[in-house]
């Protein structure tokens, strides 16, 4: 490729509605275009890079044993109403109807399109195992896109999708999987961890999800310092020790707590320490025409975790935090919250497992400016049921040893799940075994987003010049600049390397713009390319320069040994 034939649009700065790195870089280097918001076209340079990730996911999957196939963009509602989901994955879902007033929608994934060509096709257990993937655009009608690719409406993913015989087998899958993704971000060239994690609105037993470690990321990992367990903010527990409060119960005391909505304010207010309050936050799902509300009770110095509290309840739905409008309607006072006994019965009470061994707490008294002293599980209080809703802290101990769980920001950039056999039993997806009877398929879920995974490389891989790209998905690894376009022993050098390295695997560009050294220097470093050679002012000697992007060296070296040297450095960058 030739920089004078490339399409390529360079920006010297970044457009103002891009907030993260790769989001400003992206754009800058030309890799991607914006046509609406969360919507992106990819330029030459963008594709030539999503291609060589796709190359590494295909060639491992490949491997694990997977088979490729293409299914449709377009799927009918009546599949996601078989399944349940339907409604349960909410306004993210693209949904749209045909000229006839059929619904349909835009695949956000394909577990129900995969079941069903699975049920229609494996009859015996001696056809399975399988595992099914593909690469495809997928959408979801995100309130808020941003980032650029790393939260948009319309992406790029892999997904793959196992059926078995048994919860053994899947396991194995599950394992193979699992390495292959290891396998797969080790050649992008990429900082990650697998965490424990939620399933979500995917469903199933058991999951981790891929996250690549960057200050931009939009998740919280806690992990141990000293044993291999991490876990997504979601999922995370630690071993804290609850010990039991022997002290005496007091009588339950109405106080005055004027301008002192917090639960900070309350205790510097009332000069008790914070662990003596208790939190209560109003959350409410909606599923049809059903509401339910839900009271959070946690101890002051937690935060709620939403996504335990939702498992906590088993909405089949995202929670939201309720109305002003609907705290008056369950006669609650916003800032003043208590689960006194006297509450109303349309409220659902979980109490984060830190309120059990607590006594004489402070807990809002549902009056504005009050809250109540010494309150007590068993005698004031409604609690429908305790379980663990709190958010997780660094320095917290580890579940699993005795080390300390620190905190770290990551990107989600893939994720495997067990799904078990819900897809299946909703769906009828079922074969005959050994012994001729019907039995249900188990099923495993496997996703990589390969947009994101190209802009969570360059969170990990830049500085003030712009790009680092690793060299497996960089879109050329080798850029040959002439320094002087008008010197003709310049630009005869740098045709004939130009020559030798595309006979060769070694993905190069010449950059034979009629543009300053300078120039042309500052787009290959903005760009990312790995390796520059610069045929400059010892051409007639047959020198020239080696730059490595990455650690800004250089190396003077005969044109006859370059070729050579550049895959040595190669190996090492």
């Amino acid at each position: 490729m030739r920089f004078s034939k490339l399409y390529l649009k360079t920006l010297k700065e970044s457009p103002k509605e891009a907030e993260v790195i790769s989001h400003q870089l992206l754009l800058r280097a030309g890799m991607i275009k914006k046509l609406a918001s969360g919507i992106y076209s990819y330029l030459p340079l963008g594709k030539i890079t999503l291609n060589k990730i796709e190359k590494i996911i295909r060639e491992e999957l490949d491997n694990a044993g997977c088979q490729e196939i293409l299914m449709p963009v377009l799927q009918p509602a009546e599949l996601w109403k078989e399944s349940g989901r339907w409604l349960k994955m909410g306004e993210e879902m693209m949904r749209m109807q045909d000229r006839h007033n059929r619904d349909f929608v835009l695949g956000p994934t394909h577990e129900e399109v995969i079941t069903d060509i699975i049920r229609n096709d494996i009859k015996s257990y001696k056809d399975l195992p399988i595992n099914l993937y593909q690469i495809q655009t997928k959408f979801r009608d995100e309130r808020r896109p941003r980032f650029g690719l790393m939260r948009g409406r319309e992406f790029l993913m892999k997904d793959a999708y196992s059926f078995h015989t048994s919860e053994e087998d899947l396991d194995r899958e599950y394992h193979n999987m699992y390495k292959a993704y290891e396998r797969i971000f080790t050649r992008c060239g990429l900082n990650f961890r697998p965490v424990e994690a939620d399933s979500g609105a995917i469903g199933g037993s058991h999951t981790h999800e891929f996250h690549v470690l960057a200050e931009s990321g939009e998740d919280d990992i806690l992990y141990c310092n000293k044993c291999d367990y991490a876990a997504n903010s979601e999922k995370a527990v630690s071993n804290i020790e609850l010990t039991q409060n022997d002290e005496a119960e007091k009588e339950l005391t109405l106080i005055d707590t004027k301008n002192t909505s917090s639960i900070e304010d309350v205790a510097k207010f009332l000069n008790v320490d914070i662990t003596k309050t208790v939190k209560a936050m109003m959350f409410k799902s909606i599923l049809e025409t059903e509401t339910k509300y839900y009271m959070a009770l946690i101890r002051g110095d937690y935060e709620v975790n939403e996504i335990k509290l939702k498992n906590a309840v088993n909405s089949p739905v995202e929670l939201e935090l309720i109305t002003d409008e609907e705290f008056e309607k369950l006669s609650i006072t916003k800032g003043y919250c208590g689960a006194l006994k006297n509450i109303s019965e349309d409220i659902y009470v979980v109490a984060d497992e830190t309120i059990k061994p607590m006594k004489n707490m402070v807990i809002g008294a549902n009056i504005k400016d009050k809250h109540y002293i010494n309150a007590n599980i068993n005698r004031d209080l409604k609690i429908n049921k305790f379980y663990d809703i709190r958010m997780v802290k660094s320095g917290e101990p580890c579940p699993h040893c005795d080390g300390t769980l620190e905190i770290a920001r990551g990107i989600e950039v893939g994720q495997v799940f067990k799904l078990g056999t819900g897809y299946a039993e909703a769906l009828g997806a079922k074969y005959l075994d050994k012994n001729g009877k019907l039995q249900v398929m188990t099923m495993g879920c496997y996703g990589i987003g390969v947009s994101r995974t190209m802009a969570s490389a360059i969170e990990q891989n830049y500085d003030e010049y712009g790009i680092i790209w690793p060299v497996s998905i960089a879109p050329f690894i080798v850029n040959i600049i002439p320094a002087n376009m008008k010197n003709q022993t310049q630009v005869d050098l740098a045709e004939k390397l130009y020559k030798n390295f595309s006979e060769t695997n070694i993905d190069t560009i010449i950059d034979d713009r009629n543009e300053r050294l300078g120039f042309k220097m500052k787009d290959s470093d903005l760009i990312g390319l790995p390796i520059k050679i610069v045929v400059g002012k010892k051409s007639d000697e047959d020198i020239v320069e080696i730059k490595l992007r990455k650690t800004g060296e250089t190396i003077e070296i005969s044109a006859n040994e370059v070729i050579n040297k550049v895959r040595e450095l190669i190996k090492t960058l």
